[in-house]
């Protein structure tokens, strides 16, 4: 019995120290990250709709992440449409063209389910929009709720001010329903369906799709091409001649670090 017990004690000690001496050197998880990302599109779509009218812009954005799950964000992209609602309010005309997101939130999990709530404000600084008959103030104000199980994402914001310079639509709505699929080698795809309710606002609520496929080309550096297309309604999402809930394909490079 000895001269089994005692080789066999001196190896659960030998890897008992082991494991004690990984434990100190793996290294501590981090209380926090800060990271950024600067990118281009050749047409910044936003639920479908062109913000851009079909032109490229260069976006870029901030996301400070507490290991507790709390994070706060910001981000930022060139837009058109707000200048593209009217020229004749006062001598400059009208104003707003860049879009910034200032966000905040708690991301956590039950069982297998992830979750994600926050607040959302879509700041148009400078935009005098309110001044344009039909119009409110363009800066705009949500709340939203996500849930993550498996490959699949439903996501639910709730305008809490009026939505995106629609006069009186308070309490608007979108529905948002996604999913990730790894298709291996860096390539994922991602289909997406959603449909957005404008409330109290004629012809103004719409469903928009998307298929967006994706490959992460090493170094922080990603590519993404994306199909995009609307059922909105052509009269109310035209502004300067141009249909902004088109269909087409929306291409874009993105640097994170």
């Amino acid at each position: 019995m000895k001269k089994i017990l005692v080789p066999t004690l001196i190896a659960a000690a030998i890897g008992a120290m082991a494991a004690a001496a990984q434990a100190q050197t793996a290294p501590a998880a981090p209380e926090s990250t800060l990271s950024y990302n600067v990118g281009a599109v050749t047409d910044y779509r936003y639920r479908g709709i062109s913000q851009t009218r079909f032109q490229p812009t260069l976006q870029g954005g901030a996301d400070y992440a507490h290991k507790s799950g709390f994070y706060v964000g910001a981000w930022a992209s060139g837009i058109q449409w707000i200048k593209d609602t009217g020229t004749t309010v006062g001598a400059g005309g009208i104003k707003g063209g860049v879009e910034l997101d200032l966000y905040a939130g708690y991301k956590g999990a039950v069982g297998d389910a992830a979750y994600d709530v926050g607040f959302l404000r879509y700041e148009y600084s400078g935009n005098n929009l309110a001044n344009v008959a039909g119009f409110a103030n363009a800066n705009t104000n949500e709340v939203y709720g996500a849930v993550t199980y498996g490959v699949v994402t439903a996501k639910y914001s709730h305008a809490i001010s009026n939505l995106f310079g629609n006069a009186n639509s308070k309490n608007s709505y979108y529905l948002d329903l996604s999913a990730n699929f790894d298709l291996g080698n860096g390539f994922t795809l991602v289909p997406h369906y959603g449909y957005q309710k404008v409330k109290n606002v004629v012809n103004a609520s719409y469903s928009d799709y998307a298929l967006t496929l994706n490959k992460d080309l090493g170094n922080g550096l990603s590519a993404s091409a994306a199909l995009v297309g609307t059922n909105a309604n052509k009269p109310f999402y035209t502004l300067v001649d141009k249909y902004n809930g088109k269909s087409g394909v929306v291409l874009g490079l993105k640097y994170s670090f």
